[in-house]
């Protein structure tokens, strides 16, 4: 019989109640103990929707009384790990605490609200982690999709890549229930919702340009806002350089009443185009294939990975907090060309 580890979820939000509770209640790995939430409103939410047939977990918020704040969950002895969904300004804190008291952390992206501030979390939980012998994770779900996942390990047999494009285009409407934050609305990061989501597109982009020679080594971009309720950016526009001199283009909006979730790349032995759910891949000298994937944001395969990850003692290098350094980068210097007009900005973690 495979061990059960006790785990928590820390945070009360849409994307905790519709996609990482169901991942942790589906995970044979885990046995869900606590859910701590800023308010515990929140928590119970969140708790409501697991179904009755479940043991319900301890609530925990910092107006739940006494014992219940999440300095007192962290002393929680049957409790080895924490899923961290907390907005991007709140996450570092709240990491580098639970990583402290022994608990191993998968927390969701981005690392952090730049590479500045992501580089000083990633040194201070190596250092913790050396004591305290817990494991840091970063949540990226896109890496496990299986329509991306199937597709990198095509375009992985393809070679250098010649040039590629890629389209993430959608509208944010001032109704939309991921707006509805106040730290979304009036964002105090670099990049706006760019960011919040661009980091799931660079990740992608990022696992089909896998390989040395495919690295991207430099960007320009232009950057703009569309949308009033969409500050600072919503709309963005970048030419990527890859180390081998490839290149190609990287259109971000989500400003934009275009709609497209399109990645194309043609490498010297072969092509690969993601479109929606549909993956095509056609060999230079081959037949091309066509492959249909079912809808998935990817997070139960990431909670299950992370959950074997620690049974294995060893941080998934898919989850890597380098790994999403690295995808912050990719945005960041794309936002710092935008600000000084199309400048070209150097990459120096990919």
């Amino acid at each position: 019989m495979k061990p059960t580890m006790g785990v928590a979820i820390i945070g009360g939000g849409l994307f905790v109640k519709g996609s990482h509770l169901p991942a942790v209640l589906k995970c044979e790995l885990f046995s869900l103990e606590a859910i701590y939430s800023r308010s515990l409103k929140s928590a119970q939410e969140t708790a409501d929707l697991i179904p009755e047939s479940v043991k319900k977990p301890d609530l925990y918020a910092e107006d739940a009384g006494a014992s219940k704040s999440y300095q007192d969950l962290l002393k929680r002895d049957d409790i080895s790990a924490f899923i961290i969904a907390l907005p991007i300004l709140t996450q570092p804190s709240f990491i580098e605490a639970a990583l402290a008291a022994g608990k191993h952390v998968l927390a969701e992206k981005p690392i952090a609200k730049d590479v500045a501030c992501a580089r000083t979390l990633i040194s201070n939980a190596q250092r913790i982690c050396a004591t305290s012998k817990a494991t840091f994770a970063i949540a990226e779900n896109v890496r496990f999709y299986p329509s991306f996942f199937y597709a990198a390990g095509e375009a992985a047999k393809f070679g250098k890549v010649h040039n590629f494009s890629v389209r993430v285009l959608w509208r944010v409407e001032p109704d939309n229930k991921w707006y509805n934050t106040a730290w979304r609305k009036t964002p105090d990061y670099q990049g706006g919702f760019l960011l919040d989501a661009g980091v799931h597109w660079a990740a992608a982009t990022r696992l089909l340009l896998a390989g040395e020679q495919n690295k991207p080594e430099s960007v320009q971009a232009f950057t703009a806002q569309m949308c009033e309720h969409l500050p600072p950016i919503d709309t963005l526009n970048a030419i990527v350089k890859t180390q081998s001199g490839g290149s190609g283009s990287f259109q971000h909006s989500a400003g934009s009443l275009l709609q497209a979730f399109e990645w194309s790349f043609s490498y010297e032995k072969g092509s690969v185009k993601i479109v929606g759910e549909t993956v095509t891949v056609k060999p230079l000298d081959g037949e091309e294939s066509v492959k249909e994937f079912s809808r998935t944001n990817g997070v139960t395969e990431e909670v299950a990975a992370w959950a074997q990850s620690i049974i294995d003692g060893k941080v998934n290098p898919l989850q890597t907090p380098e790994q999403a350094l690295a995808d912050l980068e990719f945005m960041e210097k794309m936002f710092t060309s935008g600000d000084e007009n199309g400048s070209t900005q150097k990459y120096e973690l990919l």
